[in-house]
């Protein structure tokens, strides 16, 4: 039996006024949210990078803010995958890596790469992108994971070149593009986008039961055996740490959905 990896679950980002209330505690200080969102997640998706680079010093503190064993996700720079040519990129992940990520220590962990849906997949093309992706940064390993939304991405020759390479796909489940449930690393990487605020914890009973058996399964290298995998004879099985975000859709619960889950999975 293969042993089991470390769940983690989350939501995107922390500021977020309807959270108001309803996670965080009536009258706590915006200050104080990071520090109360890290101590009831496992993992937060810091998505303010997708705009604009952030300060040295904001990652530290970011750092500082939360407890032993917690993981933040970066998500990269728009400027380095919404272009044509992705070998052209180089300067844009340069800036993105360089900009202080690497002060959040043993807290960092996989970097988002998200493409447009009017992205295909082009072999070359991609190639040349995970050519300019280090695997550290001042010494500090780096893990990365890219989400694709484009229907030309769910082939073989674009699963082999990720798993060849060690860089994850993220499973995306939304309606609008295609899941790509393959293991292509040592770790997985996951974005929930089909919650709902009229629930109260994001997603039904039978639902959040569902993602836990696959997360269960995911965290010992099995893909999940009802989700449709692109080529399951890849890497071995073996534990691996998974990260699961609910994200976009029924936000104003995504914090009950990832509490939800993560009493499912940690039991």
């Amino acid at each position: 039996m293969a042993g089991k990896g470390v769940i983690r679950a989350g939501i995107g980002g922390w500021t977020f006024e309807p959270w108001r209330g309803v996670f965080y505690p009536q009258g706590l200080k915006q200050a104080d949210e990071l520090a109360y969102a890290s101590r009831h997640l496992t993992t937060l998706e810091i998505n303010s990078t997708y705009y604009s680079s952030q300060k040295p010093e904001t990652f530290a503190k970011w750092a500082a803010a939360t407890p032993d064993g917690f993981v933040f996700s970066v998500k990269a720079s728009r400027f380095a995958t919404n272009r044509r040519v992705l070998a052209e990129a180089a300067d844009s992940v340069t800036r993105f890596l360089t900009q202080g990520i690497v002060e959040l220590g043993d807290r960092l962990g996989p970097i988002l790469w998200q493409f447009m849906a009017t992205k295909k997949f082009d072999y070359d093309d991609f190639s040349s992108f995970l050519d300019l992706l280090p695997e550290t940064q001042d010494g500090l390993k780096l893990r990365h994971v890219l989400e694709v939304r484009n229907d030309t991405f769910g082939n073989e020759t674009f699963v082999k070149m990720c798993r060849d390479r060690n860089v994850a796909i993220c499973v995306s489940e939304n309606v609008h593009y295609p899941m790509i449930p393959d293991i292509t690393a040592d770790f997985i990487y996951a974005r929930l986008l089909m919650g709902s605020d009229d629930l109260p914890n994001g997603y039904d009973e039978a639902g959040l039961d569902q993602w836990a058996e696959r997360f269960v399964a995911y965290s010992k290298g099995q893909v999940p055996g009802d989700l449709h995998a692109i080529d399951r004879t890849g890497p071995a099985e073996g534990p691996r740490e998974v990260f699961a975000y609910f994200i976009h859709e029924g936000k104003v619960r995504a914090p009950a959905a990832a509490q939800a889950l993560l009493s499912r999975v940690n039991t």
